[in-house]
């Protein structure tokens, strides 16, 4: 399947900023079952910068602009080409062992409610058949957890998701990372693209988490929508949660009261689907 985004990052300040640089992890990794055929970003500062990967294998770009400036733009488009490995993760640059995705962050620090989600799957001990598991904790987590855009915030943890019963895909994942780190399980944050389709109600700009399955690698679980990665998934960046993952960070001197505004399009290429966030 031949799918085009266009991703638009813009934020504006209300006093002028001084300084500002972004690092933008908006490079779509080309491995088996996904090639990206064309990309381009276009952001102030970008053709000056430097790029790099990060210790999770991301290309990084970064960006900065100097002198008075009151916003900044940041687009990234093109096509990337998917074919469905029914989850299955191979052929991607990877730099950190597997074992770092055990690793607790704030977003994913257990509490009572993810430990007995977790023991509710596995009987508290590593499973004998791991991707079953992942499997049962893919749809508890989907059922624990009602999808509603606007529930939650950036900073919302999987213990306050889960508590809530309420969140958006970002929660679904990093209820799914906690619980089966809990199990013993590595696992990780995937930032990407989702065309819908009629699939249940998702952002075009999308997360999900991946599950270490020894004899398999690394495998795709989106809880939001109770499947593995298809051929309609886009990867983009990955960590430890969203914070690791977050397609742009920057810092700024100067400026207040930001605002931030993100346009995302994602279209078969035959341009018989969209969906735009």
């Amino acid at each position: 399947m031949l799918i085009e985004i266009r991703h638009v990052t813009t934020y504006r300040y209300e006093t002028p900023v001084r300084y500002s640089i972004q690092s933008l992890r908006l490079t779509p990794p080309s491995f088996d079952g996904q090639d990206v055929t064309a990309w381009t970003i276009s952001a102030p500062g970008f053709e000056t910068g430097i790029g790099y990967r990060d210790g999770f294998g991301n290309i990084v770009h970064l960006a900065s602009v100097s002198g008075l400036h009151d916003g900044i733009t940041i687009e990234a488009s093109g096509i990337v080409e998917t074919e469905d490995r029914s989850g299955i993760v191979r052929g991607l640059t990877e730099l950190a062992p597997r074992r770092v995705f055990l690793r607790e962050t704030d977003r994913t620090v257990p509490d009572k409610g993810i430990r007995e989600l977790a023991r509710g799957v596995s009987n508290g001990k590593v499973p004998r058949n791991v991707l079953d598991c992942m499997h049962a904790l893919m749809r508890a987590v989907q059922d624990a957890v009602e999808y509603e855009i606007g529930s939650t915030h950036h900073h919302t943890t999987a213990a306050e998701a889960l508590a809530a019963g309420r969140g958006v895909c970002q929660d679904h994942a990093h209820v799914f990372i906690s619980a089966a780190r809990i199990i013993g399980v590595p696992a990780r944050y995937v930032n990407g693209y989702f065309l819908s389709g009629t699939l249940a109600p998702s952002e075009a700009a999308h997360a999900w988490a991946e599950a270490w399955i020894d004899g398999l690698g690394w495998v795709g679980f989106d809880p939001a929508n109770g499947m593995c990665p298809t051929e309609r998934y886009v990867r983009l960046a990955w960590g430890f949660d969203a914070g690791s993952a977050s397609p742009i960070r920057g810092i700024q001197r100067g400026g207040e009261s930001e605002a931030l505004d993100v346009r995302v399009e994602v279209d078969q290429q035959s341009g018989q689907q969209q969906q735009q966030q």
